[in-house]
């Protein structure tokens, strides 16, 4: 079943707010079947949401609307969806206590506006929020469903888990099956890579799609099936699949989709190690890697952020000779911090990063982008002289994929 989202607010228009909602719930659906043809984002307007609710009905027999039905009077999903769909309201008691029951767990009164969201279409099956006050609207009109959620991401992915999907599913029968073999690839560029392999994708059956997924650094590469046979399907993607890597070996980082930070995790886990962190241009970035990642505590012991020369001395040990003679962007530099990390953090293994991210204090010896990085385990450390050549926060992405490269390079080396 084809399934349009359309996500709905002036914040998410003017980039206040990012839209997460849709990306999650793409993710989502198509772990059960379900094919997302298009996601569309509209204001708080009603004629452009009828607009956009006209072009979603006549390409996909299910529409999901986040957002916009909250108490303010900015919020006019409802009121939108009342006019479309030809409906009156009422005050629905069930919705009522609903909401009762939430504050009077949380001590709070409920007031006249929260009060309005009681008051709902004649026309749609309510579906409760049991972890916020809007309630959710399921419309179905000429063999098409149009589920109305909250905006609030935790309330619509409640919703999503718990309501929406389950009730899909048993009404829907899917017989499309959706297959995804993800790799992680380095030491390419998108077009390097897709100049390597235009042969490969040539040569891919019609129903295997082949994607770039890049970030600064890395590419995924992400083999898609789509059939309704899934025995055929899992064989010929794992020979596709298999085909690229022998094409691309000595360039993969992962055979499996796992962030960059999950795979340095496993691996330090697998050798028993502990990393710690010496950051200046990227201050905390790659730390803030490491640390989202669900037990990193067993191998991560900490951070300086020397963004200072007198903490990159007084933490890290870096001779003010050296900072004066070399630079705080240096190879000398650098490595004195990943050692001083070591033994600062009481870690085996470190990363450290000085450089200059730009926009400005760029100089023609070391223009904006000029980043050194160390990496060091216990005696050994290597340290490389990189050149990006993006804006501020590209040239910190870059640095702190790199460094964890480099990092995950010297461990499987160790």
């Amino acid at each position: 079943m084809n399934v349009h989202i359309i996500t709905i607010g002036d914040e998410l228009l003017i980039g206040q707010v990012i839209d997460t909602n849709s990306a999650w719930m793409a993710q989502e659906l198509e772990k059960e079947g379900f094919q997302v043809i298009r996601k569309t984002t509209v204001g708080d307007v009603e004629k452009n949401i009828q607009e956009a609710l006209d072009t979603a009905i006549s390409q996909a027999q299910i529409i999901l609307l986040t957002g916009g039905i909250g108490p303010t009077k900015d919020d006019i999903t409802q009121k939108t969806l009342c006019n479309y769909f030809n409906c009156h309201t009422y005050f629905s008691e069930e919705v009522y206590q609903n909401i009762h029951t939430l504050f009077s767990a949380s001590g709070k009164e409920i007031n006249p506006l929260t009060r309005r969201q009681a008051i709902v279409p004649d026309k749609c099956t309510i579906i409760q929020n049991k972890v916020g006050t809007a309630p959710c609207t399921w419309f179905e009109e000429n063999r098409k469903i149009l589920i109305s959620m909250p905006g609030v991401p935790h309330e619509m992915k409640w919703l999503m888990t718990h309501e929406i999907i389950p009730r899909l599913k048993k009404q829907f029968r899917q017989n499309l099956f959706i297959h995804h073999k993800t790799t992680w690839i380095s030491g390419f560029t998108e077009s390097m890579l897709a100049t390597q392999l235009a042969p490969f994708e040539k040569q891919l059956p019609p129903h295997i799609k082949l994607a770039y997924l890049p970030q600064p650094g890395l590419i995924r590469l992400r083999l898609s099936v789509y059939t309704n046979e899934e025995t055929t399907a899992i064989q010929t993607i794992t020979e596709q699949n298999e085909k690229l890597h022998q094409i691309l070996n000595g360039h993969i980082l992962a055979k499996e989709d796992k962030p960059l930070e999950e795979q340095i995790g496993e691996t330090l886990l697998a050798r028993k190690l502990t990393i710690g962190t010496a950051e200046s241009c990227t201050g905390g970035r790659i730390a803030a890697m490491l640390t989202s990642i669900p037990g990193s505590s067993r191998y991560f012991t900490g951070s300086i952020i020397s963004y200072n020369n007198n903490i990159k001395h007084h933490l890290l040990g870096v001779s003010p000779s050296d900072l004066s003679h070399y630079g705080a962007v240096s190879r000398q530099v650098v490595e004195q911090m990943a050692r001083g990390a070591i033994h600062a953090l009481g870690c085996t293994c470190a990363v450290s990063t000085s450089g200059i991210a730009g926009p400005s204090g760029g100089t023609p010896q070391k223009p904006v982008g000029t980043t050194w990085i160390a990496v060091a385990h216990h005696n050994n450390i290597i340290s490389r002289c990189h050149h990006f050549t993006s804006t501020r926060e590209t040239n910190q992405a870059h640095a702190a994929n790199t460094a964890l490269l480099m990092l995950l390079e010297l461990i499987r080396k160790a």
